[in-house]
């Protein structure tokens, strides 16, 4: 069975050319893609800067995708904003891990479990929704405490996992240092997706690991992407392999 999964820094709505909020563009340009499954980052609920619009509703809903996990890291007097797994499938299993390192700037992770609805079968699929720092020693903390952490230790090697995100990864080289030798790929090649105009940098990432392979994907390209956000949206379509056999959760 194939899935088609998106992972997308949306900059809370907010053109990173014309600066302009158009939560809109974000919406038709997800809507003409059809994803299954969401990793969303900077989704922002009742800011005022935002004409308090509440994005998860407005995407769940504008996008038929029902099943959703929110963790608002950002708080402020009205409203916030963090990650957001929407999926087509229900989820459970839901966890946040914090990563926010010493002073810096709040960040995290959100782990949710889908149920994948094959005819009369249903396969647990783990997804991973994270937003690291800036700074590179960070980021290094960051995976390192995420690849600890109780919820991603639990999970068995064979089962379906799919990590995406705004990785802040400069270089590229978060991948090949801490996620390969977890036993992830990278779900397609490298691509430059910041800033969105002109993209000179790899910093977002999807990768997987378990029993799921890469069919196709690439960076967004077309001038809707570039007008959206600051960032280009990855898109990758994966298939579950070892569909009927017994994988541990």
């Amino acid at each position: 069975m194939r899935l088609r999964v998106i992972t997308w820094n949306i900059h809370k709505g907010i053109g990173g050319v014309d600066r302009r909020y158009a939560p809109e563009r974000v919406l038709q340009l997800l809507l003409h893609h059809q994803p299954d499954v969401l990793l969303l980052q900077e989704v922002t609920e009742h800011m005022p800067s935002n004409r308090f619009d509440d994005q998860v509703e407005l995407l769940s809903s504008g996008l038929s995708m029902p099943h959703l996990a929110f963790n608002r890291q950002h708080r402020f007097a009205m409203g916030g904003y963090g990650n957001l797994i929407l999926s087509r499938w229900p989820l459970d299993d839901i966890e946040e891990v914090d990563l926010t390192v010493g002073w810096r700037k709040k960040r995290g992770a959100i782990q949710a479990r889908a149920h994948v609805r094959m005819g009369d079968k249903t396969r647990s699929v783990i997804l991973h929704n994270l937003h690291l720092g800036l700074a590179g020693s960070e980021r290094a903390e960051q995976l390192k405490r995420f690849l600890a952490s109780g919820p991603f230790r639990g999970i068995h090697a064979n089962t379906p996992i799919i990590l995406g995100g705004d990785l802040n990864d400069l270089w590229g080289t978060l991948g090949p240092r801490f996620l390969a030798p977890a036993g992830f790929q990278r779900a397609g090649s490298l691509a430059n997706t910041f800033p969105a105009s002109i993209p000179l940098r790899p910093l977002d990432g999807l990768f997987i690991r378990g029993n799921v392979q890469f069919v196709k994907g690439h960076a967004c390209t077309t001038h809707l992407a570039k007008q959206a956000s600051d960032h280009r949206p990855l898109i990758a379509d994966l298939e579950l392999t070892n569909l009927f056999a017994a994988t541990p959760p």
